[in-house]
């Protein structure tokens, strides 16, 4: 039958070639065996004539050299396509149904990922560096300034204009080198500054019940000496008392305290015992004065200089 033949042929003589091929590729031993001696064509013919005889079915016989020929043409055989590129696509075109949810789904992941970081965690550090970046350059140096500025209009003292002057420099040179710790810490330092200036408040011995007014120690490195303490509190214009830093000679750590113990001569602990034994007030109970635009106490009497917050 030639290709036009073919193109034109019933449906059902095309249908039977088809089955005569498939007849003989299950019976392969029989196709080895006729054709191998001398491809003997008619022979093969009649057997399969026999074979579809058996089945009940008549097959004319241009049907049965139809499909012998398109057996030996490897017609109506599916061949693998060769293995390469092409192919690979190919199969992955046809198998898309079960490939192609899960890789939109890892495409629309990777997109939401890349989006997030690019459009938003990208932008966010930037924002955070610029920030840091800023508060270094521009916002601790202007607030050194500033704290500075307050210093020197409302000391009264050259050393605290000095002092926050020293800490300005210091601060900023922090700043530039990227230490904003220690550019906060110098700041730190400059407002405190500016606080104690601006403290006002009267020093004096407590003198209420259940408090000691004063004791003595002996000091751990002269065990033949004696410390005097009068225990003294800071209140201020309204009579408030207040909690101030009070670095303790004993261990060197500064504590803010309302209460501490001021070493002072032995002969103003034995006046402030004796006036306190005599009606068990203390008369002269203001030890100092601290104003305003000052660092320092300005003491009514004799003091020693050192303090312990614990007693």
């Amino acid at each position: 039958m030639s290709t036009a033949e073919a193109d034109t042929a019933p449906l059902d003589d095309v249908m039977l070639a088809m089955d005569v091929v498939d007849t003989l590729r299950h019976n392969q031993d029989l196709v080895t065996r006729e054709l191998s001696e001398g491809n003997r064509e008619q022979q093969l013919i009649d057997k399969l004539r026999e074979i579809y005889r058996q089945q009940g079915i008549d097959v004319p016989d241009h049907i049965l050299k139809e499909g012998v020929t398109a057996l030996s043409q490897s017609r109506f055989v599916y061949t693998p396509p060769k293995p390469g590129l092409g192919t690979t696509l190919a199969r992955l075109y046809v198998a898309r149904r079960r490939w192609l949810p899960a890789l939109t789904t890892a495409v629309v992941l990777l997109a939401v990922a890349f989006g997030g970081y690019f459009l938003a965690y990208k932008p966010f550090e930037q924002s955070q560096i610029e920030a840091a970046r800023n508060e270094l350059q521009v916002v601790l140096p202007a607030q050194m300034d500033a704290v500075y500025q307050t210093i020197f209009e409302e000391t009264k003292v050259q050393q605290a204009a000095t002092s926050a002057d020293e800490l300005r420099s210091r601060g900023k040179a922090y700043a530039a080198e990227g230490d904003k710790s220690d550019a906060e810490r110098v700041l730190a330092e400059m407002t405190a500054i500016r606080d104690t200036l601006r403290q006002v408040y009267t020093l004096k011995i407590v003198n209420r019940t259940g408090v000691k007014s004063g004791f003595w120690t002996f000091p751990e490195i002269n065990t033949d000496a004696t410390n005097y303490y009068v225990v003294v509190e800071a209140l201020d214009e309204t009579g408030k008392p207040l909690s101030l830093p009070v670095l303790n000679e004993e261990n060197g750590v500064t504590e803010t305290v309302p209460l501490w113990g001021l070493r002072v001569p032995e002969s103003v602990y034995r006046t402030v015992e004796a006036d306190k034994r005599d009606d068990g007030i203390i008369q002269g109970n203001t030890v100092g004065l601290k104003q305003y635009g000052f660092l320092d106490i300005d003491y009514t009497v004799p003091v020693l200089g050192g303090a312990v917050t614990r007693w």
